[in-house]
């Protein structure tokens, strides 16, 4: 569990963090979501360190991070930034390996790990691993940038913005293979947007922040269906929070068993929002719904979306 208990922290007189008490349960996906300027990315940067706080307690795991050693405190916690922050001047692997090298790892087991992080964000080990930063795409250097910081087998994940630089299907699938990954591995990740669709696709629990202090913490249906106020409902969505509400839910959720309609069918794991759009895209109000097999469950209508 990572807490923070009245956390503050000022520049200039002017306080950017504001007596911020927050608890990220273990191998939750937590995701600070605020606009620029509300404090988030100087929050995550406290946790390991990088920026000394004023006042309150930071503790992972029970252990207050004032009394861990900062290089110590940081090898223990991967940390995946928006410019990747990639050596240049090294290849693919030794980038990767930069903290297990630090840790005194044996070259074996660090070529083992490289190699298993490069598979784990599908990218072919015999084909990367002696590239050089400069050599990769966009998309590339962010699987790069999130291996290296999953390198040392960290038990928290540091991500600012790490996907805003790049373009949207890129980020879409960047987000599909982090989403993975902490399902795979349950990690406890805090992860930093000011993109709610962002928030929504990938968190398990949202901390909302408004001019350096918590506003709202809970899950995103929380969040979508009860705002705290109206920052916070209009920071979510405004009048399109109800779009946004049927992406949490699913076509199984509301499904006509035993019913029929024409036309492809829609998988039932497939979520309201998609069916909405296949129904505006092909002119109908009636769509056929399948299994992850392919069998006929029955058909969702458009009335089921909204009741």
């Amino acid at each position: 569990m990572i807490e923070l208990d009245r956390v503050s922290k000022s520049y200039g007189g002017a306080r950017i963090v504001d007596a911020l008490t927050l608890s990220v349960p273990e191998s939750a996906f937590c995701v600070l979501l605020g606009p620029s300027g509300c404090g988030k990315s100087t929050t995550l940067r406290m946790i390991n360190r990088l920026v000394p706080f004023d006042a309150g307690t930071i503790r992972i795991a029970g252990e207050d991070v004032r009394l861990v050693p900062p290089e110590a405190l940081r090898r223990r916690i991967g940390y995946a930034i928006q410019s990747t922050g990639l050596f240049p001047h090294w290849r693919v692997e030794d980038n990767i390996a930069t903290v297990p090298r630090l840790l005194g790892w044996p070259r074996a087991r660090v070529r083992d790990r490289v190699s298993e992080l490069l598979e784990l964000l599908r990218l072919d080990p015999a084909t990367y691993r002696d590239k050089y930063p400069h050599q990769l795409s966009g998309g590339e250097q962010q699987r790069v940038g999130v291996a290296r910081a999953l390198a040392a087998d960290p038990e928290l994940l540091l991500m600012d913005e790490p996907f805003a630089a790049v373009d949207p299907v890129t980020r879409a699938a960047l987000q599909g293979e982090i989403l993975r990954i902490q399902q795979a591995t349950k990690k406890t990740i805090i992860f930093v947007t000011h993109d709610i669709d962002e928030a929504l696709r990938l968190a398990s629990v949202i901390a909302v922040m408004q001019r350096g202090r918590l506003a709202q913490y809970g899950t995103p249906l929380e969040l979508l269906s009860t705002p705290a106020n109206d920052f916070v409902a209009q920071f979510v969505g405004g009048e399109a929070r109800g779009l946004k509400l049927l992406g949490l839910h699913k076509i199984a959720e509301r499904v006509r068993p035993g019913e029929a309609a024409a036309g492809e069918p829609l998988s039932a794991e497939a979520s309201l929002r998609d069916a909405l759009a296949a129904m505006a895209a092909r002119h109908v109000d009636r769509l056929a719904v399948v299994d992850a097999a392919g069998r006929t469950l029955g058909a969702i209508t458009l009335a089921d979306l909204v009741r």
